[in-house]
């Protein structure tokens, strides 16, 4: 029986908006002094942060960034690049990796008694003779700089006692190992389930540099969640065990298996007074500048833009000031990232290879903005179709398939982040064994802008315009 009058009905819009794939989000593993946090985050467990007081508060700050080597990615990102978010991943676990400092007689000077920045809160036990003071009420532990003070609370009972007993424990980060940052690698899978968000650039300050750590961070940024593509940003040492000399590069990456395309090594070390920064953890920031500043697409190469540091150095203090003959053979010969200063343009990066240069040429491969121009792509598609799984298999859905990737690629091409890009649905790559396995193919094409490395000049002179000399 038919209903009289007039009705609309809505139906599905056959082309769906891409989610597009944030870029630039660093995922950085290292140690971070949570016993200082006013909100500590558990170790092994990712936390996002969008700002330095977020980070401060639920990881802790120390300016000894070789033993919290957290900190110097937490500076660099939001201090120096103002760049965020960032996901940090601690895996120092002051319950497990501590030391016991007993108990010892300590003065007081203007009502405070300095003990270890090291100290647990949780385990300071505070006397004043047979007296046990009571955290909060009595006194209230103070992390300043590098130290730690023991303050004694006006209100309190023991305000003004010259003399204090304390004992505790203090959090060891000498006590982390190779072994608990690779753990810490394999959390990166986590980050969609724990934080909401799947970072694309894997970081490990300070340790990146072992072969290990170099190879599982390569791994994990090729399947970040088993899925999404991303960069290892590694370190190459310029210590007495590493390359203090640049002619020693190249047989460095041989010997080390530095030549994955996920990788990006970087040398040496970056400074901006006294601080020292490794140069992954400055390239990290300077990417998510040059992403941020072309609507986060990652088409343009981090080389030649400016880092925030004043000069290079070795891990010994001696400085690196590479002349622009070498830095062509480090950055264009042996795919490594540097930085120089050179023609007035201040320090800037040096580098578009990848890793995998000069033994692996392929486009796709060696050029870091052409890499992670198909990390993004990879990345845009799998969270845009990831609720078409499970549709019945017919003509609407491979429609809508193609129809929202040809779009969603017009739109780059128009935008000048491709030089082109189409989708095919080709016979060969759609059998119907696979068909009936449910499976559906479509080729993309597509070509990245390639890094302009070298302008060439013809210089000639034209005889002809001799006749002007003459002329009156």
């Amino acid at each position: 029986m038919a209903e009289l009058g007039v009705r609309v009905y809505e139906l599905a819009t056959e082309v769906s908006t891409p989610r597009v794939a944030a870029v630039s989000i660093p995922f950085v593993v290292g140690t971070a002094p949570v016993n200082r946090a006013e909100k500590p985050v558990a170790a092994m467990r990712p936390v996002l942060c969008t700002s330095w007081a977020e980070a401060v508060k639920q990881l802790g700050y120390s300016d000894d960034w070789k033993r919290y080597t957290l900190c110097e990615a937490m500076y660099s990102h939001f201090k120096l690049f103002g760049m965020q978010p960032v996901i940090f991943l601690n895996v120092l676990d002051p319950a497990a990796m501590r030391k016991d400092v007993e108990a010892a007689a300590l003065a007081v000077s203007r009502h405070r008694a300095q003990i270890d920045a090291g100290a647990i809160p949780s385990s300071v036990t505070v006397k004043d003779g047979e007296d046990t003071l009571e955290a909060e009420v009595d006194y209230i532990l103070l992390y300043e700089d590098e130290s730690c003070a023991v303050e004694l609370l006006e209100g309190g009972s023991h305000y003004e006692a010259s003399m204090l007993t304390v004992s505790y424990a203090a959090a060891d980060p000498e006590a982390v190992d190779e072994d608990d940052i690779v753990e810490g690698l394999d959390q990166v899978d986590r980050c969609m389930t724990v934080v909401g968000m799947t970072p694309d650039l894997i970081l490990a300050p300070g340790w990146s540099h072992l072969t290990t750590v170099a190879a599982v961070m390569a791994t994990k940024a090729d399947n970040v969640s088993g899925l999404f593509g991303g960069k290892a940003l590694v370190d190459i040492p310029c210590g007495e065990d590493g390359v203090t000399d640049y002619t020693g590069l190249s047989a460095w990456k041989n010997e080390k298996n530095l030549v994955d395309p996920n990788q990006i090594a970087c040398w040496p070390l970056g400074t901006m007074g006294d601080r020292r920064f490794h140069l992954s953890v400055q390239l990290a920031g300077l990417m998510a500048e040059v992403d941020s500043g072309n609507k986060g697409i990652p088409y343009e190469s981090p080389s030649n833009k400016n880092l925030k540091i004043d000069g290079c150095c070795l891990e010994d203090g001696t400085e690196v000031s590479l002349t622009w003959p070498q830095v062509n053979l480090i950055a264009g010969s042996w795919g490594v990232v540097t930085a120089v200063n050179f023609m007035d343009t201040g320090w800037v990066a040096k580098g578009n290879y990848t890793a995998c240069y000069p033994g692996n040429t392929d486009v796709k491969d060696q050029f870091i903005p052409v890499s992670r121009m198909f990390d993004f792509i990879r990345n845009t598609l799998i969270r845009t179709f990831w609720p078409k799984l499970d549709k019945p298999m017919n003509t609407a859905l491979v429609r809508s398939l193609v129809t929202t990737c040809n779009t969603w690629l017009n739109g780059l091409t128009g935008g000048g982040y491709l030089n082109g890009a189409r989708v095919e649905v080709l016979a060969d790559d759609n059998s119907v064994d696979k068909i009936l396995d449910g499976i559906i193919t479509l080729r993309i094409y597509n070509a990245p802008p390639v890094p302009a490395q070298e302008i060439d000049f013809l210089l000639c002179f034209d005889p002809s315009y001799m006749e002007n000399a003459l002329s009156i």
